[in-house]
């Protein structure tokens, strides 16, 4: 599947340390480890594995999240949810980037990235 890193290791210690390496390997990538999705550890005899996931777009629950966050800010803006993207808009760019500065600042547990901005 999509997205889905599965990392295996004939010990426990070995996967912890491969989970150090693909963490350090995505951050020289530029992607943020907030992105990143460790499962659980399955431990056999002679093998460990483990799924680690790969989140892409904002899932739903998140995006009802930022939309309320948005609403109660009472900025002059409006938030729609597009499948996993959210489209914020508003008349005026000083009111748009009150929006992205809100977001930033807030605790949301995944990066968020701003695109398509313009007049």
């Amino acid at each position: 599947s999509d997205g889905i890193v599965t990392v295996k290791a004939d010990a426990e210690f070995r996967l912890k340390q491969m989970q150090d390496i693909l963490l350090q390997r995505l951050t020289a990538r530029g992607i943020d480890v907030r992105c990143v999705d460790m499962g659980d550890v399955e431990v056999n005899l002679a093998s460990a594995r483990q799924q680690v996931t790969l989140k892409q777009g904002i899932d739903q629950p998140l995006a009802k999240k930022i939309v309320k966050l948005i609403k109660d800010s009472g900025g002059k803006v409006q938030a729609q949810i597009q499948g996993d993207q959210l489209r914020v808009s508003g008349k005026k760019r000083d009111d748009l980037q009150a929006a992205i500065a809100l977001l930033r600042g807030s605790e949301i547990e995944m990066p968020l990235q701003f695109e398509n901005f313009r007049d």
